[in-house]
């Protein structure tokens, strides 16, 4: 059914960076690289006096939340640093000054990077920053430090509990305390949320980005794999892992983007309002909808929201089934042997090398590191025998077609220019002992097809944030920036900013 753009046009207005932090409302100077301070006193507020402030804000809320697992001792020095360059007239881009806290499992020179494991926390930090975080650097940023995730990357054990690792402990729901805040960048997507940064770094292998984004209630883009570089990555799979950024906006998550891919594109030129005329928009309902009716609900006022931006929305659609969950599995356990023994040999010599290392270090630290659950994802995966397997080329083909095929196979047959669907169920309550108990999400398919998606806050269920996807073809990622923007830009004019979380319990 194809739904045409809605008559009842609501009032747009281009909107290019209102955020909601600390309960005021702040805007972001894209074109300068400047952050002002509260608009009720609208001064300048310089890097250092920024990181001040958020390291404060960190000292008296983080310890509901337990998002920061290492600050960085530097962060203060370097903002003081870049404020001088600005001084003198240097000025490295838009970012200049901007902290960012960076997921750790993603190597940070002269901070440990520990994937959430004691076997790394022990380790000596990495001895050069991956490339993501030179790019950072050279853009002018400020890495306030690591956050922490779902110990390796939800990877290690099936029953494992988003936002729990043993180095960092459990992150919890700035709107829910006793609430998962998704994994398995749950430390990235709870600061943010938090007010303890406004730029995050997250990683994503299959919803690992979008999953705390949508429960956080904050924005996050997992962009086409390849797009950034995965060197210095503590890795799952080469064929479905990517860094990605976690912001308050539309906005600023492009303007991330556009420093972690090099700088050639800038994305920041595709936040253009919420005129959306022209656009042809897929509605996916199988099966990625019916698991959670207060979403639908949300999700159907989202709708309605982008028709009035003038979408055409193509509905009740279907995306095939994403292949078997087996088939998912051996794709990301036969890549994990080898990718992961590739990283290991980069960190300094006498620590693990590979995962009969790791399982080996987790058997003998099983009080700690296995207090929760299994790694039998670690030990099927040092189980299989290569790359040159059948088995993991037949499951490849089948999560190529399962994703890549379904797609674009229903882009095209509709002339559409994107999907749009629910983000994730909301929140569910923090169970260490039995683990996650995800409803439903909307990542597999673009995780098999190395796909981008971005998720985007979409309203509440019960209190709970609870996000809509935005998804495409490969080298898509300026188009669902396009679409996310115009979409936040008509839901803020219609209902207003998003609601700053209490640091309450659920019930």
């Amino acid at each position: 059914m194809v739904r045409p753009p809605s008559t009842l046009r609501s009032e747009q207005q281009q909107c290019h960076s209102p955020v909601q932090r600390h309960g005021a409302c702040r805007t972001w100077a894209a074109g300068q690289g400047q952050l002002w301070q509260d608009q009720r006193v609208s001064s300048t507020l310089s890097s250092q006096a920024l990181v001040e402030e958020l390291q404060a804000r960190s000292r008296a809320v983080d310890p509901l939340v337990n998002a920061i697992c290492t600050p960085s001792p530097a962060a203060l020095t370097d903002a003081a640093r870049l404020d001088t360059e600005r001084d003198q007239g240097r000025v490295r881009g838009p970012l200049h000054g901007v902290p960012v806290l960076i997921k750790d499992n993603i190597d940070t020179a002269g901070l440990a990077t520990t994937a959430g494991s004691l076997a790394l926390a022990g380790q000596p930090p990495p001895p050069q920053d991956a490339p993501l975080v030179q790019r950072l650097r050279a853009a002018g940023c400020v890495i306030l430090g690591k956050a922490n995730l779902s110990e390796w990357a939800n990877f290690r054990g099936s029953h494992s509990s988003s936002g729990w690792s043993a180095y960092g402990g459990l992150t919890r729901n700035p709107y829910a305390l006793n609430r998962s805040p998704g994994g398995s960048s749950s430390g990235s997507g709870a600061a943010v949320a938090a007010g303890l940064t406004d730029f995050a770094i997250g990683t994503e292998t299959n919803g690992s980005i979008v999953c705390p984004a949508a429960l956080n209630g904050v924005v996050g883009m997992k962009p086409t794999v390849g797009l950034i570089p995965q060197q210095g990555i503590v890795p799952i799979s080469h064929s479905q892992d990517t860094a990605g950024p976690m912001t308050k906006t539309v906005l600023q998550s492009a303007a991330l983007l556009t420093v972690l891919t090099g700088g050639g594109t800038d994305y920041t030129e595709h936040c253009r309002g919420a005129d959306l005329t022209g656009v042809r928009i897929g509605v996916p309902r199988g099966p990625l909808w019916g698991y959670s009716p207060g979403l639908d609900e949300v999700t159907e006022r989202a709708l309605e929201i982008l028709s009035r931006c003038g979408a055409t929305l193509v509905d009740h659609l279907s995306l095939p089934s994403p292949g078997g969950d087996q088939d998912q599995l051996h794709v990301l356990s036969h890549e994990m042997k080898g990718d992961m023994a590739a990283y290991l040999a980069t960190r300094a010599p006498g620590g693990p090398k590979t995962l009969d290392d790791l399982i080996s270090f987790n058997r003998d630290h099983a009080d700690v590191e296995l207090q929760w659950f299994g790694q039998e994802l670690f030990e099927r995966s040092a189980a299989t025998e290569g790359l040159d397997s059948p088995t993991y080329m037949a499951a490849r083909v089948s999560a190529l077609a399962g994703g890549r095929d379904g797609i674009d196979d229903l882009l095209r047959d509709n002339q559409l220019d994107a999907l749009v669907s629910p983000s994730y169920s909301p929140a569910w309550s923090i169970d260490l002992v039995n683990g996650d108990n995800v409803l439903g999400g909307s990542s597999s398919h673009a995780a098999l097809a190395g796909y981008p998606l971005l998720s985007v806050p979409s309203g509440l269920v019960t209190g709970l944030p609870v996000g809509l996807t935005f998804s495409g073809t490969g080298g898509s990622d300026a188009t669902l920036i396009r679409l996310a923007h115009a979409f936040e830009t008509a839901r803020i004019t219609a209902e207003g900013p998003f609601p700053t979380p209490e640091f309450t319990q659920w019930v």
